[in-house]
């Protein structure tokens, strides 16, 4: 397989003017902003940090707290040259004592983007309806586009290519499952899920990724079968059991996921040289084993920082 040069996507004209989910977005246009994230990460890096959104601010909404999300926004707009204002569900409200609509108008005068973590996808996308400004998704229960371009920006790292490598995702098919669904089909990966029956992925997602998967000759598998998934992948992903808004259903999930748990067995079915993935936080003894997380095979720390230089291409491509 050949080596894919992100360079040629510098220079390419950019005309999205959100981030509400990547089954808006073209393969060009994804492949352009993971060409610019690794662009200004390697600035970066080089200690070369040009102000391009010189004075310009973000409003940062979190109607759901996160430390990834909130630190890599807030450091990344400053790197910048802009800076943020954190707005907590105390601070606002969105949807509830004033429509969202509203929210957006007013916002739209005293800021130059917005980035909302919530609850409802409805939300984001009525906010960005109203707004004459750019919304990223800082994630919604039905997607987390920003995560899943720090996790493709971490699988070409490693493998400078996207054709013939499998990712297989082994747990509840969540929000994140979705993003990591759309990117892969989008982008020609192999992606093979195993979730229990009760916790599959969204069926309209399924079959709208089906349709990208057919677009980009890539293979789409889903099943409850965590060794088959597991196959001969090159990236074993999972995420927590129970997120935000579940807690009343832990006992539950454990009990139905257990068998799930990424360990050393589920690994001997992935290739020798397979790669651990986790967009964190990890419960450790519950979707993961600590001999996993902790191994040399594991990137999740890479793909943590990466969510800051993914998430600065994305404002960068958007607020200027």
């Amino acid at each position: 397989m050949h080596d894919l040069n992100l360079n040629e996507y510098l220079n390419m004209s950019f005309s999205q003017k959100h981030l509400l989910s990547l089954k808006d977005y073209s393969k060009d246009e994804i492949l352009c902003v993971l060409a610019h994230s690794i662009d200004i990460k390697a600035k970066f890096k080089a200690g070369i940090k040009p102000p391009i959104l010189a004075n310009k601010a973000l409003a940062m909404i979190f109607a759901k707290p996160s430390t990834r999300t909130r630190v890599s926004f807030e450091v990344g707009i400053h790197q910048l040259g802009g800076y943020s204002l954190f707005l907590s569900s105390q601070d606002i409200q969105l949807g509830r004592g004033e429509p969202v609509s509203d929210t957006a108008k007013v916002l739209s005068r005293y800021v130059d983007a917005i980035m909302i973590r919530t609850f409802r996808q409805k939300d984001v996308e009525e906010l960005a309806q109203f707004s004459t400004i750019p919304v990223i998704n800082g994630l919604t229960d039905l997607f987390h586009p920003c995560q899943a371009l720090a996790d493709i920006l971490t699988v070409y790292e490693h493998k400078k290519r996207f054709l013939g490598i499998k990712l297989a995702y082994i747990g509840d098919g969540n929000n994140v499952a979705h993003s990591l669904m759309i990117i892969c089909t989008k982008l020609g990966l192999d992606i093979s899920l195993a979730c229990p029956p009760q916790y599959r992925p969204n069926n309209q997602i399924t079959a709208i990724c089906t349709q990208f998967a057919a677009q980009s000759h890539s293979k789409l598998d889903i099943s409850d079968e965590p060794a088959h998934a597991a196959k001969d992948a090159d990236f074993i992903y999972t995420d927590v059991w129970t997120s935000m808004g579940q807690e009343g259903e832990q006992a539950e999930r454990l009990k139905i996921l257990t068998p799930y748990q990424v360990n050393e067995k589920l690994f001997s079915y992935a290739k020798p040289d397979a790669s651990f993935l986790h967009c964190l936080p990890a419960h450790r003894g519950e979707e993961v084993i600590s001999g996993i997380i902790d191994s040399p095979r594991s990137l999740v720390f890479e793909q943590a920082e990466n969510r800051l230089h993914a998430q600065k291409a994305v404002m960068a491509l958007l607020m200027q």
